[in-house]
């Protein structure tokens, strides 16, 4: 795989996004229709204070 191949297709993160708020916003129809969506998981570590 060349190079720049390989550069397109690695995950991306917008710098300055780090709101929940923006994050969650659901695409709308014609956002879908035309392909300009991004599935966005997040990982969030709760670490239980009784153990």
């Amino acid at each position: 795989m060349k190079k720049e191949q390989h550069l397109e297709n690695e995950p991306k993160i917008a710098t300055g996004i780090d709101d929940d708020e923006e994050l969650s916003q659901k695409a709308t129809r014609e956002e879908i229709e035309r392909g300009e969506y991004t599935r966005v998981v997040s990982l969030r570590y709760d670490e239980d204070p009784r153990l």
